[in-house]
């Protein structure tokens, strides 16, 4: 038996509903008198949703912002009603949706938790039972008689995580919540989450932008676009379509993007930069393992001396990838004021498949000093057939040309496999 079954579900809202005492009256007597009042037309957060839920299961739920996520959760947790449709849930729900809600700011931490766990429904017996529990999770054994209004954010966040996750609830419903506080009690929480589930086998739904944390501890996905659910499988599946959407929208939105200069003395300008096939042609996409071609020109202002010209790669979220410079094989002890033109040629270049974009740095002088630094330049896609964006065998952002052999084995066989 399903312990949470969702049918139909929609949810509207007004836009722009707020209005004047003085429009709110004239409406009101345009009804009356009759007449047709003109309205704004209804959004719908949620539009025709239906699922079910088995005990046991991790859900995921993924989208964009404004894709209904938040919304669909607040539903099942009974915080926001229906216009259509229905929710049941059969169970007790522990919703770690908005940690910290009803935090009233002059009341010490140990009131607090008293007071939270109240509203999250855990009786004072219960609170008792767990609150040395609570406060050592949180790291807070210091502070725990403070009024609240004395914590940081990131000490207010840790307290009501540890007070929300101690809930013993057959269903959590976990609404971004596993990225508080500091790097180390983000460990803390992820850990957590992943006894609960595991080790205590409660359902969980999990709304994360993380989307790694989601594949790894989920084991199905709801892909959720616009209202409605654009898919539902297993989670690797899901999770690869929606880096395949996210990546298209990426490279669409910096296509014709301004270059994003960092850093500048005016020395030197940027004028072009694109990837570009064998032809000459720019170019948004590339094949796995196949090369890149990148021309760049460069306008400087005044003679450069010993210049560096450095290319790398970077993710959308700015993890850079890898870099080339011109040290080995481009050396000019004086380039000339003026436009000048490059190429630079990556063969058999193996990042996995995704969107990244590009940077350019120059350096001069010696000492060496930096005189442009220009980074979200020209986005693109890297394309494969045969792999996919999710999974373990592509945890990363390229592949290792590796040689595998069961021991014992001769250097000679080994070396033989290599040169094949």
């Amino acid at each position: 038996m399903p312990v949470i079954e969702v049918e139909h579900l929609t949810k509207e809202y007004r836009l722009g509903a707020l209005q004047s005492l003085r429009q709110t009256v004239l409406n009101a007597g345009a009804r009356l008198a009759g007449r047709k009042v003109l309205e704004r037309p209804l959004f719908k957060a949620l539009d025709d949703v239906s699922f079910s839920i088995e005990p046991g299961e991790v859900v995921g739920i993924i989208g964009h912002n404004g894709a209904g996520k938040s919304t669909l959760l607040k539903m099942l947790a009974r915080i926001s009603t229906p216009t259509s449709g229905s929710v049941k849930v059969n169970g007790r729900i522990a919703p770690l949706i908005e940690v910290g809600a009803g935090f009233v700011p002059d009341f010490t931490g140990r009131e607090n938790i008293y007071l939270n766990g109240s509203i999250l429904g855990m009786s004072k017996k219960e609170i008792d039972s767990k609150f040395d529990e609570i406060v050592d999770f949180a790291e807070m054994a210091e502070f725990i008689d403070t009024p609240v209004k004395r914590y940081s954010s990131g000490m207010h966040v840790k307290l009501a995580f540890a007070v929300a996750t101690s809930i013993e609830a057959e269903i959590l419903i976990v609404d971004e919540v596993l990225a508080v506080g500091d790097l180390a009690f983000q460990r803390k929480c992820f850990d957590r989450m992943e006894a609960l589930i595991k080790g205590q086998g409660r359902t969980v739904l999990l709304v994360s932008h993380n989307i790694r944390q989601v594949e790894r501890i989920c084991s199905r996905v709801l892909f959720m676009d616009r209202g409605r659910i654009r898919q539902d499988a297993d989670a690797r599946v899901v999770c690869n379509a929606f880096y395949e959407y996210s990546d298209r929208l990426i490279v669409a939105q910096g296509i014709g993007r301004p270059r994003n200069t960092v850093a500048s003395t005016g020395e030197v300008n940027l004028l072009d930069f694109k990837l570009v096939d064998p032809d000459g042609n720019e170019k948004a996409e590339s094949e796995y393992g196949g090369d890149l071609q990148i021309r760049f020109s460069l306008l400087a202002n005044k003679p450069l001396r010993n210049p560096i010209f450095v290319v790398g790669l970077h993710t959308t979220d700015f993890v850079n990838v890898t870099t080339t410079t011109s040290l080995n094989n481009f050396r000019q002890r004086i380039l000339p004021s003026g436009q000048h033109d490059f190429l630079v040629w990556l063969r058999a270049c193996p990042l996995t498949p995704g969107a990244y974009s590009f940077r350019i740095s120059v350096d001069v002088g010696d000492p060496i000093r930096n005189v442009l630094y220009c980074d979200g330049l020209h986005p693109f896609m890297v394309r494969s057939g045969q792999l996919t964006r999710s999974g373990p065998d592509l945890e990363g952002f390229f592949m290792l040309n590796s040689v595998w052999h069961e021991l014992p084995v001769r250097v000679s066989d080994l070396l033989a496999k290599i040169e094949e």
